[in-house]
């Protein structure tokens, strides 16, 4: 049904709502030609948006990282994002926005000045719940990060993270864990969180890894748990030695990792701070829904 509900969906494009087939993308985009352009994918929940203005304070970080005007102020945003969320149906569900520096007359690695940029955004269908990872925690390869040095800019040049998690999945696993210099950085599509005892670990923010809105949401309900936070670099090696491991993402929420390149975390399986940090996460789902808008 979800599926279904979703390829007929209308789409927004530069300030209008077109149904998806209609929309028309020129193909001399500087987001097609050189992943020229910014992303973000936020969350719904009762079609209301979830952590906005922490989603919205990291677009626009990202668009001055590369020298792109935020194309609307945030009240036009929202705007613009409650009506495509009506016009879809509302509900749960996940919005993908995304702002490119827009097409010019020729292919050209200079960047232009004075063209218009192409703002996009669509609904995507909420991630089904997955009984076997709540029950079994996910397999993580360790694989070397091959990516650029600006990985704390949301930027759609995606195909590093495409290969990795595409190995990953031939290893047999659901995600990988970067690791540059020895260090671990954070997923292809996540970051990472390692317990053990009574601190969350996780890197700290940098160059190396995109500062993450669920992440930091899962640190601030941890701290709020009794659990002592650390920023600190996280060393591969050790990795395997933390009593639990998880991961973090916009639409995923919180996933326990029972093994990492075979080895077992803890007992192999989900242990009992992600039990805790779950049902401190679905209390405060249950606040944001109930809540006024």
């Amino acid at each position: 049904m979800h599926a279904e509900r979703f390829q007929v969906t209308p789409v927004f494009l530069n300030g209008r709502i077109v149904p998806r087939e209609e929309a028309r993308i020129s193909p001399l985009d500087r987001g097609y030609l050189f992943a020229d352009a910014i992303y973000e994918v936020i969350p719904v929940y009762r079609s209301k948006l979830f952590l906005w203005s922490e989603h919205y304070r990291r677009l626009e970080r990202s668009l001055g990282a590369i020298g792109l005007t935020n194309p609307y102020p945030e009240h036009k945003w929202r705007g613009h994002l409650g009506t495509l969320i009506q016009q879809a149906g509302g509900g749960d569900l996940s919005v993908y926005l995304q702002v490119s520096r827009g097409a010019e007359e020729s292919r050209d690695h200079h960047v232009p000045e004075g063209i218009t940029p192409t703002v996009f955004a669509m609904t995507l269908p909420p991630l089904p719940p997955d009984p076997i990872l709540e029950q079994t925690g996910a397999r993580v390869v360790l694989l070397e990060d091959i990516r650029w040095h600006r990985c704390d800019i949301k930027s759609t040049a995606l195909l590093a993270n495409v290969l990795l998690r595409h190995e990953a999945g031939g290893k047999g696993a659901s995600e990988a864990l970067l690791v540059r210099d020895g260090w671990v950085t954070e997923g292809t599509s996540s970051n990472v969180i390692a317990l053990r005892g009574s601190i969350l670990t996780t890197p700290p923010d940098g160059p190396e890894i995109l500062p993450g809105v669920t992440r930091e949401l899962v640190l601030r309900l941890g701290a709020s748990e009794g659990f002592t936070i650390r920023r600190e670099r996280i060393r591969a090696d050790q990795l395997i030695k933390a009593d639990e491991i998880w991961l973090t993402s916009s639409r995923r929420i919180l996933a326990p990792v029972s093994s990492v390149d075979d080895h077992p975390i803890g007992t192999g399986r989900p242990g009992p701070g992600y039990g805790r940090l779950r049902l401190a996460w679905l209390r405060h789902l249950d606040a944001f829904t109930t809540g006024a808008p």
